[in-house]
């Protein structure tokens, strides 16, 4: 598409209309994806000669070629940008680094005899949700001491259908389900069991002062009648309503869903916190690190950008959003909401009151995960891109940025393979490895395997085949010494490649001692953070060739046994395995079940049970 695009001709073509447009790189891949009430005026924006941050003006000079998608309105374009930032989640979005599902608590208030459940979703099932929680073992932790309160039933038995069908399961007997899958479950129980889920819906409603009262009246009951066990039980039962409820202590009076949303930021690195209210209630707080985030965006388009994000993954939108700062999407963002909830939503900016003292605990917090975020970063920032630095000033570099490691896995010269793994910045690239499966003629030789491995990986370089190979590293760091850097250096000088090798020196306890470059062997604190990052290339492309040499010697240890069974093709040997999953199976079935299979027939059945008999004979 790009060859034949040319910018200043399609830029004219625009329409003046809303829509979404996409921006591609010279790959084809989608770099940045926006929406516009005027596509005409916002892309031809990008290609002005105006001043722009250094962000876009790098993502601009990226940009080949262009599409877009018309909607009817900036509401749909909104909700299309959303879902296609979602599915591609181009570079120069400011993205969200992790889309949570949020816990839920569901009571199947629909069914004759409800449940309490934990979900992640929120259907329209005519069920009744609380949430969301932050804490997936907190939803867990709840939902199991309510079953204990109110003795609900926790089966997916469909009742009044299943009653009396099988008997009641452990749980009655423990004297923690009413079982209502009795045949003798009476009229009388039918309202003590509605009554437990009243006082389940309360209880998640925050109303804990009743069952506490209750749970403090049978215990009292208990101790008089000297049933000091049941007594206890109760006793622990208040114990965890009061935690529960202690962890709830922040209330408004108006019992409204609402959710608290602030930001804090340090240049491109932002944090947003969330706070959920539900029904007056804070039920929990969660946190977003953003992605790409340009240095010279204000922070009301931050938030704009985020509450796209987030209220398009969410399955629940509250009554309101109180934020601490307008936004500019504000009336649109307003109408999407109202939509996805079905009834009004409002984007509120508090200035006084408890609402205000609200947003700003948010902001507070937000200030505090930023900081330790930084801490976070800054000690992750000294073991991969500190460490690189340091391997770079032991080796006389001035910067390291991309490393190469290779290795060789075989037994006995047979199935040899190569592998290379990358550290970019210090971190493993994985996408960049890859797997070299190597001529059998070569045998047991370690430096001619390496030989091929590292020939194979440069040329496909100079030939431009593979993206991991259109870029040379900074370093190779050979897991030998002398040897393995000499015939590296022999590959590199053959096809006028100049690259810096390095090799890892090992003692006679085959641990890492030290690094060999340039004929000497150079010492290295085996503390420090370069030496540390040198050890897990090591140990990775080790793991990398060793897993991909396992994966194609047990292929072949498949491929050898039916390969030698008469009339057992490969579709049929394909049939086989995905049918039994293991030769094992297929040695154990009989032979009608095999003749059954799909493919096969009485021939070619007896032909596989005649071959493992007389394997077993032999």
């Amino acid at each position: 598409m790009s060859k034949d695009f040319d910018i200043e001709s399609e830029l004219k073509k625009l329409p003046k209309s809303p829509g979404v447009y996409l921006m591609h790189d010279l790959d084809d891949v989608i770099i940045y994806i926006g929406k516009a009430v005027n596509l005409f005026n916002r892309v031809h924006s990008y290609f002005r000669k105006t001043v722009k941050s250094e962000k876009i003006k790098k993502m601009v000079s990226q940009i080949t070629w262009f599409e877009y998608i018309l909607t009817d309105s900036e509401l749909e374009a909104l909700v299309l940008e959303n879902n296609l930032i979602k599915e591609h989640r181009p570079k120069y979005n400011t993205m969200l680094k992790d889309d949570k599902t949020y816990p839920y608590i569901k009571v199947t208030i629909n069914e004759p005899y409800p449940r309490i459940l934990f979900s992640r979703t929120i259907k329209k099932d005519k069920a009744k949700y609380f949430g969301p929680y932050t804490s997936s073992y907190g939803v867990r932790e709840t939902i199991e001491l309510i079953n204990k309160i109110y003795m609900l039933r926790t089966c997916s038995r469909v009742l009044p259908r299943d009653k009396g069908r099988d008997r009641p399961c452990l749980n009655y007997h423990m004297k923690q389900c009413m079982a209502p899958c009795r045949r003798d479950f009476s009229l009388l129980e039918d309202g003590e069991y509605a009554e437990g889920v009243k006082g389940a819906l309360e209880f998640l409603n925050g109303q804990y002062e009743t069952v506490l009262k209750s749970l403090q009246d049978k215990m009292e009951t208990a101790s008089e009648k000297m049933e000091f066990e049941n007594a206890a039980v109760y006793r622990d039962l208040i114990e965890s309503v009061r935690s529960v409820s202690e962890k709830q202590k922040i209330t408004a009076h108006d019992g409204e869903d609402r959710d608290v949303i602030a930001l804090n930021r340090d240049r491109e690195d932002a944090v947003v916190v969330v706070f959920f209210v539900r029904e007056g209630r804070l039920i929990g707080r969660d946190h977003y690190i953003l992605d790409h985030v340009a240095e010279d965006s204000k922070d009301s388009e931050i938030l704009n950008d985020f509450l796209g994000r987030f209220y398009t993954g969410t399955p629940f939108v509250p009554k309101e959003i109180m934020l601490e700062t307008d936004v500019p999407d504000r009336i649109i963002l307003e109408k999407f909401l109202t939509e996805r909830r079905g009834n009004k939503v409002s984007i509120l900016i508090p200035k006084i009151g408890q609402k205000e003292r609200l947003v700003e605990l948010a902001h507070r917090n937000a200030g505090i995960i930023m900081e330790n975020s930084k801490e976070r970063i800054k000690r992750e920032e000294g073991r991969t891109i500190g460490a690189a630095k340091e391997i770079a000033v032991w080796l006389g570099l001035s910067e390291i940025n991309r490393i190469e490691s290779y290795d060789i896995s075989h037994i006995s010269g047979f199935d040899s393979v190569g592998s290379m793994v990358v550290f970019e910045k210090g971190k493993a690239k994985k996408p960049d490895y890859r797997k070299f499966r190597l001529s059998s003629d070569i045998g047991n030789n370690d430096y001619e395997s390496m030989r091929e491995v590292l020939t194979r990986r440069f040329m496909h370089e100079a030939k431009s085949e593979y993206d991991s190979f259109s870029r040379y590293p900074d370093l190779i760091l050979m897991d030998g010494g002398k040897g393995q850097v000499s015939i590296c250096l022999e590959v590199l000088n053959t096809l006028g490649i100049r690259i810096p090798v390095a090799g890892m020196v090992k003692d006679d306890k085959h641990r890492t001692k030290g690094i060999y470059f340039e004929d000497r062997e150079i010492p290295v604190d085996i503390h420090s953070e370069g030496f540390k990052l040198a050890t897990r290339i090591q140990d990775e492309v080790h793991r990398f060739a060793i897993e991909y040499h396992r994966s194609l010697r047990s292929v072949s240890q498949v491929h050898s046994v039916l390969d030698d069974i008469p009339g057992i093709g490969p579709a049929r040997r394909k049939t086989l395995m995905r049918h039994f999953g293991d030769i094992e199976r297929i040695k154990q079935a009989g032979e009608e079940e095999l003749a059954g299979i799909k493919g096969m027939n009485k021939k070619a059945a007896a032909a596989v049970k005649q071959f493992f008999m007389e394997k077993d004979m032999d």
